[in-house]
């Protein structure tokens, strides 16, 4: 054995006492249902069950949805942060990078102060009317958990845009302004196909963020809104069914390295 094999032993070793030890344990509960034995069983009752195919769509959904919003918010935010000049522009794009670090749950817990049902635009609108309560509460529904997912993964599409933008050779956009060309025109002809790449990229990893999120739905309470990782811990923490929440639990692992195999491969073909 050669002492670069020897190096790759340690970190190895490690994999796989942290990650592949414990995912392995997963897949094996997984099999095993509380009668005991090995058996498919606990996959055949999990798939048939109303709540697993309501949570494998509210998913689905929500991450699809929250991709699209972030891409659309994330692209106008971007083009304003790099072609609109406006003093602070710049702090501005170095508050993206921090705003990458927060917990998901902080953004949506300011959502709850200003938008909860006893928050801040429900008080206004009481103070202001002398109504007993006020009209906002979205944030108890599905709509609420969106609004979240894309307030808090935004800055993720914004990041790799900015730094696309940072590369757009400006003297294209200044023939295409020379020539006559407006705003739109330019950014779809001009800025978009530099852009994709990056909104590809973006995209990917939002993608793949909202698919595992779980913060953001539990302290939304929004009612009725199960997704898969929610639908793990109730499995796993309420129903005492550990067999039930690790069958869930690799469907969600799977729909993530299926994703996370795309995010990589867009990536590399935006470095490219």
């Amino acid at each position: 054995m050669t002492r670069r094999s020897l190096w790759a032993l340690p970190p190895l070793a490690l994999l796989a006492l942290f990650f592949l030890y414990p995912l392995a344990l997963v897949v094996q509960q997984s099999l095993r249902p509380g009668t005991g034995g090995t058996s498919l069983q606990p996959y055949a009752d999990v798939f048939a069950s109303e709540a697993f195919r309501e949570a494998l769509w509210t998913t689905v959904w929500l991450a699809v949805a929250a991709t699209a919003g972030c891409l659309i918010l994330g692209f106008a935010l971007a083009l304003v942060i790099a072609f609109v000049p406006f003093p602070g522009a710049r702090a501005v794009a170095r508050f993206v990078d921090v705003f990458l670090s927060f917990p998901s749950f902080l953004i949506t817990l300011a959502l709850l102060f200003v938008y909860g049902s006893v928050g801040m635009a429900n008080g206004l609108w009481t103070d202001v009317t002398g109504a007993a309560e006020g009209p906002f509460r979205f944030l108890t529904t599905p709509w609420g958990v969106l609004l979240a997912e894309i307030t808090y993964f935004t800055p993720f599409v914004m990041r790799p845009l900015l730094a696309a933008f940072a590369q757009l050779d400006t003297a294209q956009i200044e023939v295409a302004s020379s020539l006559g060309a407006r705003a739109p025109r330019i950014v779809r002809q001009v800025v978009l196909p530099e852009a994709l790449p990056a909104l590809a990229a973006g995209g990917s990893l939002v993608l793949v963020l909202c698919l595992n999120e779980f913060g953001i739905v539990l302290f939304t309470g929004a009612k009725g809104v199960t997704t898969l990782p929610t639908l793990i811990y109730g499995k796993a923490i309420l129903e005492s069914d550990y067999a039930g929440a690790c069958v869930v639990a690799v469907v969600n692992v799977a729909l993530s390295v299926s994703l996370y195999g795309l995010y990589r491969v867009v990536s590399r073909r935006a470095r490219a």
